[in-house]
């Protein structure tokens, strides 16, 4: 059972030379710093989330 493979070249990739001039022939619009940066309002710790229980460990491992 042999496969021939055929190198085939489509209306698009025959044109596709004669775009890429046009195509590369200037660089894409500037972007400022400012419009790269996303900036959210920071949130308010939670006191619950650090607080040390000096027992934990026991209901970690113990229970």
């Amino acid at each position: 059972m042999a496969h021939r493979t055929e190198l085939r070249e489509t209306s698009q990739q025959a044109a596709e030379p004669a775009d890429t001039p046009a195509r590369f022939s200037r660089l894409p619009e500037r972007i400022r710093p400012e419009d790269m940066v996303e900036t959210k309002p920071a949130t308010l710790p939670d006191p619950a989330r650090d607080a040390y229980n000096a027992d934990e460990w026991l209901i970690r491992y113990c229970g």
